[in-house]
């Protein structure tokens, strides 16, 4: 961004688009801090919704088709509120094949929801990881930020039923 040029405007009075603004500043407003820029305002503000990607775009004099790209490449950024509930089930080859598929179906099946999707009520998000490091404990599943290994259909979808 030349001289002559101004950050936007944020986007709201939001305090939490200070933290995020803070981000950037703190790497100079530099292009390759995109992700982390992402990460930030993900962390802020659950997801990346279009108004959060323009800001991050011209504050960064980045094109938004740039940043789009990258915010819908990596499997960790949500472009959508997450549910109040998430679970991520490792799709890695060793808990594709000890029954990872039967964990993605399960799960369709009780709540109506895939891999990148919320459920109506917005209790429940899930997602598919490439992989959650735990490969021993195949298949593996993280819900709502706790690793649960060695898990079957009834189990897990028993597990869900409890939280929503």
């Amino acid at each position: 961004m030349s001289l002559l040029q101004t950050r936007p405007a944020l986007p709201s009075d939001d305090k939490r688009w200070k933290l995020v603004n803070a981000a950037m500043r703190r790497n100079g407003y530099a292009g390759h801090a995109l992700i982390e820029t992402l990460h930030s305002v993900q962390e802020s503000f659950g997801y990346l919704d279009e108004p959060a990607m323009r800001f991050v775009a011209g504050s960064l004099d980045l094109p938004l088709s740039k940043v789009y790209g990258v915010a819908t490449f990596y499997h960790l950024f949500m472009l959508k509120p997450k549910g109040r509930h998430a679970c991520v089930v490792c799709t890695g080859t060793a808990c594709y094949i000890k029954g990872a598929g039967a964990l993605v179906d399960a799960v369709e099946a009780r709540f109506g929801v895939r891999p990148g999707e919320t459920t109506e009520d917005d209790r429940l998000s899930v997602l598919a990881a490439r992989c959650v490091g735990a490969c021993s404990l195949a298949p593996a599943v993280v819900v709502n930020g706790d690793l649960a290994g060695k898990q079957t259909a009834d189990r897990l979808v028993a597990k869900l039923e409890e939280l929503a």
